[in-house]
């Protein structure tokens, strides 16, 4: 086998080659990812432009389909609970009691449906990008109460159903590539989280159970938001968990804290039902829920908002003008007036 031909030094000012060098393999050099490229491999959405639209896709269907879901789950669930006894606000007596209505049990089944759709969407998306969408779900009910009730949506209506869909898809739509984060969080990060969540739910309840009317509905409808943002941050963590540990999971806390803060995030949210109108609940809920959930989503999971500064301000724009379509669906008389019928006293057969 021949020797190959040197490649020798050269001197820079005579261009003479230089005696007694020897030749240097030059080795090509390999090109570096890219920071977002990484990012998205490591992530596991996607590592090329199409996997990773065909993700965001699969999410943002799924959320829609959620938010459709809860929105008629709430207005099922809130005619229902509006003609359980007080007295059994905020505990599982009043869980048991709505169990034995048909309509309930059709809206939970719809809210069971809902949070599958949801688990679905944030195992192939982030919480910055699933969180505004599920958002939507009042913009779903009103439309159903307009059809149940017969009557045509009015210019508000309308308007607010238009600004809440603009707000979120222009949130969405300036997302960086690279937003999806960590799909498995370490507990070190999920302490704070979880201790600022449970103190906030604590004293929205406490208040709630000294007041009355809107505000206690408010108080309790901001308590169940809350926890429905921890509760869709824990669904993105146990399914992190399941698709990098399979069934191993369950050797993990996050599914078991995610049943814990589901079962109170329901007590909750059917207590401020039972307690006013979706009028107030839902916009609170439907504020509150995507908020936390995508300030959890950055804190623990390390997603990302939108880097340059016109971005920003398109997602805080977007932002603004989906919570003013929130508002004017909240100000209609279709879920102003839901609650038609009073609150039942408590008889002899609802005591002990």
């Amino acid at each position: 086998m021949g020797i190959p031909y040197p490649l020798r030094d050269v001197d820079r000012q005579t261009g003479c080659t230089l005696p007694g060098t020897h030749a240097r393999r030059r080795t090509p050099q390999r090109r570096q990812e890219a920071p977002c490229e990484g990012a998205c491999l490591q992530d596991g959405y996607g590592s090329g432009g199409k996997t990773r639209r065909m993700n965001i896709l699969v999410a943002v269907l799924a959320a829609l389909m959620s938010a459709g879901c809860f929105g008629v789950a709430s207005v099922v669930q809130q005619y229902a609970a509006s003609k359980a006894p007080r007295e059994e606000s905020l505990r599982l007596r009043l869980l048991l009691d709505l169990a034995r209505q048909p309509l309930w049990l059709a809206g939970m089944a719809l809210t069971v449906f809902s949070y599958i759709m949801q688990g679905l969407a944030l195992a192939f998306g982030p919480l910055v990008l699933v969180q505004p969408v599920a958002a939507t779900d009042l913009a779903f009910a009103l439309p159903l109460l307009a059809w149940r009730r017969s009557e045509r949506l009015t210019r508000p209506e309308l308007t607010g159903i238009a600004c809440t869909a603009g707000g979120v898809a222009a949130f969405v739509t300036v997302l960086p590539p690279a937003s999806a984060g960590t799909p498995v969080a370490p507990l070190q990060d999920w302490i704070p989280v979880l201790l600022i969540v449970a103190g906030t739910v604590t004293l929205l309840v406490a208040a709630g159970v000294r007041s009355s009317g809107r505000w206690r509905t408010g108080l309790y409808a901001a308590a169940a938001a809350s926890m429905f943002a921890l509760l869709d941050s824990l669904t993105k963590g146990t399914s992190g968990r399941l698709r990098t540990d399979g069934p191993d999971a369950l050797a993990h806390w996050e599914p078991y804290a995610l049943l814990g803060v589901g079962i109170t995030g329901l007590v909750l949210s059917q207590s401020s039902f039972q307690a006013g109108s979706l009028a107030i609940s839902l916009p609170l809920i439907d504020t509150i829920e995507p908020i936390g959930g995508v300030l959890i989503g950055i804190v623990v999971f390390d997603e990302r908002l939108a880097s340059s500064t016109g971005a920003l301000l398109t997602q805080a724009f977007g932002a603004l003008v989906a919570v003013v379509g929130i508002v004017l669906l909240a100000r209609s008389p279709l879920a102003r007036d839901l609650k038609s019928s009073p609150q039942p006293s408590t008889g002899p057969d609802d005591a002990g």
